[in-house]
């Protein structure tokens, strides 16, 4: 009896090490999905507005010791509009690729700069008539984020500019909830 519990208490104990083997992954690498949401400005025209910004966003993470370099992809949308009388002006999805790259400066976090493009659909309503618009320009903004210990999420604050053509650009501040697989 003696030899089958130990031979019983080695095999679990051999079968529990693959799952502390991934703990070992360094944090801020791999592949991660998030969800954002924050505020959402939209100048132009010497006018601005302001409404809510959500969206999801996807990307990719290359760790080299405390230095963080990725890739990553948005698709959002806003409540930002301006309306007189009849006649409506809607900012709706922006999307944007670009890039990041960061500092981990201490075990869960990452102080980060990204940059990339980014188009705009701009859609003016009249009555019953709607027509819309696509505007292309360039993101930059920073960030920070805080990877939630021994958990594959982690929560991010990030302020973004874009500058679209066409004297339209847009300033957001958002927080995101990501997933790390």
């Amino acid at each position: 009896m003696r030899i089958l519990f130990t031979a019983a208490v080695a095999a679990i104990g051999f079968a529990a090490t693959p799952a502390f083997a991934q703990d070992a992954r360094p944090t801020f690498s791999g592949g991660h999905v998030e969800a954002i949401a924050g505020y959402d400005d939209v100048h132009g025209g010497g006018e601005s507005r302001g409404g809510l910004l959500y969206g999801i966003g996807a990307g990719y993470d290359f760790r080299i010791h405390n230095a963080v370099v990725g890739i990553e992809g948005e698709a959002a949308d806003s409540t930002t509009d301006d309306c007189v009388g009849n006649a409506c002006l809607e900012a709706g999805r922006d999307l944007y690729i670009g890039g990041r790259v960061g500092a981990v400066v201490s075990p869960n976090v990452l102080i980060y700069a990204k940059a990339g493009y980014t188009n705009a659909r701009l859609v003016a309503t009249v009555g019953n008539v709607r027509d819309g618009t696509n505007l292309d320009g360039i993101r930059a903004g920073a960030g920070v984020e805080w990877a939630i210990p021994h958990t594959p999420v982690s929560l991010r604050a990030e302020y973004r500019y874009s500058n679209y053509q066409d004297g339209i650009e847009r300033h957001q501040g958002v927080a995101g909830l990501a997933f790390r697989f």
